[in-house]
């Protein structure tokens, strides 16, 4: 008798695996053994990589992979920010607890705001979702309690070193990477994340055979905004102060976008591709202001025309690299006795 194996890895999944046990052990020893000089500077610019990071990575589960673009997640964003520093100033909650809390918050917002984002569809639902951020904007903007229009200063960490402050947002910040990467892939491994790419593809098929279309959208909104929410909430806790027109930017969908559009959307490692390749040009091309942004669009042109699955979804169609499988595939039949 013939036995079908389903597998749901590849030669370069389990090596890519000890190599990123190993990058990660190596980044949770840098206040350990970084130069003095520069270790504050480290620590923040990869706090910073980190917030890119998990909002990119969030976008493409909700777009990339569940078919629902949006311009409004700097909603969650947002949200997450400014839940943490309320948290954290008037209840006294500790200000790392405050982002872990602050995410949860952001999640439960997301299911009421939800059920009118789903009304809409296509192109008004992307546009929708931009609608819903100016709400949220302007909402906080009339709240004196939190500043207004002028935003104001996280408060509690006085009494906190600043080096104990730096280094348990940095570690917080990778737990945060590592977590939320597992998330998206733990997700997508799953029936849900099944059943998520079968919407995606075709919504009406996919509920013909039996698939619940709207509870899997929802769980897959919740999960981003609670990412979205837990980027939000890490940036303002390093950023030590949030206004609304910063936390409520369309542009950190857009940088979102980008960085997804440059690595490979609908894949778990685009994001991170993109997400590294934006720091750097981030870091070094800012201070040119209109001609920075420019060029991030001819970048971003150029790649949609010459690569159209980004930089790493080329790479996986050439070579076959897939750090984080999703599909399953049959390997050869396994002879046996009847």
């Amino acid at each position: 008798m013939e036995t079908l194996k389903v597998s749901r890895s590849n030669a370069a999944s389990r090596p890519a695996l000890m190599v990123a046990i190993l990058l990660v052990t190596v980044a949770a020893s840098i206040p350990i053994w970084a130069p003095e000089e520069v270790r504050s500077a480290w620590m923040r610019e990869f706090v910073e990589i980190a917030c890119y990071l998990v909002f990119a990575l969030m976008w493409n589960l909700l777009a990339g992979y569940g078919g629902m673009v949006s311009i409004g997640q700097q909603a969650y964003f947002g949200f997450g920010g400014y839940v943490m520093l309320m948290l954290s100033n008037f209840l006294g909650v500790n200000p790392f607890l405050s982002v872990l809390l602050a995410a949860l918050c952001t999640a439960a917002m997301s299911i009421p705001v939800s059920f009118v984002a789903f009304r809409l569809q296509g192109g008004y639902f992307a546009v929708g979702t931009w609608v819903i951020a100016e709400v949220f904007r302007l909402s906080f903007a009339n709240l004196a309690f939190v500043g207004g229009g002028s935003g104001t200063s996280l408060t509690a960490f006085a009494g906190i070193s600043k080096a104990v402050r730096e280094q348990t947002t940095f570690w917080l910040a990778l737990a945060c990477m590592v977590f939320s990467i597992a998330l998206v892939y733990i997700f997508l491994r799953s029936k849900r994340g099944m059943a998520l790419m079968a919407i995606r593809d075709n919504e009406v098929a996919a509920e013909s055979q039996g698939i619940a279309v709207q509870k899997t959208k929802l769980a897959v909104y919740v999960v981003a905004s609670l990412g979205a929410g837990l980027a939000g909430g890490l940036y303002y806790l390093s950023n030590l102060r949030i206004t609304p027109d910063a936390a409520f930017s369309v542009n950190w969908t857009a940088f979102a976008i980008f960085m997804v559009v440059i690595g490979g959307i609908g894949r778990i490692e685009g994001p991170i591709v993109g997400a590294l390749i934006f720091w750097i040009l981030n870091k070094f091309f800012s201070d040119y202001g209109s001609w920075y942004l420019m060029g991030l669009g001819s970048l971003a042109i150029v790649i949609t025309i010459y690569f159209k699955q980004g930089l790493w979804g080329y790479a996986q169609q050439k070579w076959g690299w897939s750090l984080f499988p999703t599909q399953r595939r049959l390997k050869e039949p396994i002879k046996g006795k009847s």
